[in-house]
């Protein structure tokens, strides 16, 4: 694979870090692109195949996983894979552009590993476990079962953020958001 720089950022479900990679997705002062991760899982909400995920079959990642085909992939749940494809990192960096990640911890800190020059990770932190199930239940798309599997597996990703280059705390937006797009323009630079 060729190389350009990459943007991760991770966090638990709800903390907000897709709201900052959208923001910073809209600075037209950064050359960046998003990395369309693929899943295993069905769509929510208003998802669209090719522009919010590649949505898979199960069997389709499975065969994606055994050719070698993945940057990075993580079982998050059972039968519930994510994965980045090689393809889509080379199809950004054949752009000229950065490739801006909103993925998961592990996959996150899998990508630094492999490439840690051309990485800035960063972290997004909710205020607290209240508001973080606040944010989970606003948003009136999962089970109790599911919104009780996301709080438990966020302890286990909070406990990783020292992991990261940078850890944002996400307890008033406009200010998360400043602080991302710093972060990134001089990382960029």
């Amino acid at each position: 694979m060729g190389k350009g720089k990459l943007i991760v950022f991770s966090a638990p479900s709800g903390s907000g870090k897709t709201t900052i990679v959208q923001h910073l997705l809209n600075e037209t002062n950064l050359a960046l692109e998003f990395s369309i991760s693929a899943t295993s899982r069905l769509p929510r909400g208003e998802e669209v195949d090719g522009k919010d995920y590649y949505f898979l079959s199960i069997n389709e990642f499975k065969n994606k996983i055994n050719n070698d085909e993945f940057l990075e992939f993580e079982e998050v749940y059972t039968d519930n894979f994510y994965g980045t494809l090689k393809s889509e990192v080379e199809r950004i960096w054949n752009t000229g552009k950065a490739v801006i990640f909103d993925i998961d911890v592990i996959g996150g800190l899998n990508i630094e590993k492999q490439f840690p020059d051309e990485t800035l990770s960063i972290f997004v932190k909710p205020p607290n476990k209240t508001e973080l199930e606040k944010r989970l239940r606003g948003r009136g798309t999962e089970t109790e079962e599911k919104i009780q599997m996301r709080l438990a597996k966020a302890d286990e990703e909070l406990a990783v953020a020292p992991e990261f280059d940078a850890i944002i705390t996400n307890d008033n937006l406009e200010l998360a958001k400043q602080e991302a797009f710093q972060l990134v323009s001089k990382f960029l630079k």
